[in-house]
């Protein structure tokens, strides 16, 4: 996509998703006029590489990436390059995913094949420091927990 349509502030993204969604998903992530897909990887283990490389803004992480998964990941992103926020996309809720993935230094929790402009928009916000956790990935790892507290007193946004 060219970069003449796009303001020079805009926000530089990397994609590590394993599924064949990521072409689509960078082409409706690149649809938005704040939002350049700069590098896209399929495994966890050309990450940080990547992001060393071009120095993104934020980066999306599978939370089931091959070799090395989305968590595990983040937390070297987080060392390696620490302006990069981090967000965690998955299918669903998995027992102690969302624990793992804010432990790790993500930024946010989303559902990974929800409508693209609110994708964009927790990218937004998360760069404005905001935390964003998907309601519904929230409540199913409130469910996943025996006191009730943990995940659920980190979801909605803020720092």
């Amino acid at each position: 996509m060219p970069r003449d349509h796009r303001p020079s502030t805009s926000v530089r993204v990397l994609l590590a998703e394993d599924h064949g969604m990521h072409g689509g998903l960078a082409l409706r992530l690149g649809m938005e006029p704040d939002i350049e897909v700069v590098a896209q990887v399929a495994t966890g283990d050309r990450v940080v590489a990547e992001a060393l490389s071009v120095r993104p803004d934020v980066a999306l992480l599978d939370l089931e990436l091959p070799v090395r998964d989305g968590p595990d990941v983040a937390a070297e992103l987080r060392a390696e390059c620490p302006d990069c926020k981090v967000l965690i996309l998955t299918t669903s809720a998995r027992p102690g995913a969302l624990d793992r993935a804010m432990n790790a230094g993500a930024a946010g929790f989303l559902v990974k094949d929800g409508p693209v402009g609110e994708l964009a928009e927790a990218i937004r916000q998360v760069l404005r420091g905001e935390t964003v956790i998907d309601p519904a990935l929230a409540a199913a790892s409130r469910t996943d927990t025996d006191t009730g507290t943990g995940a659920a007193s980190r979801t909605g946004t803020g720092n």
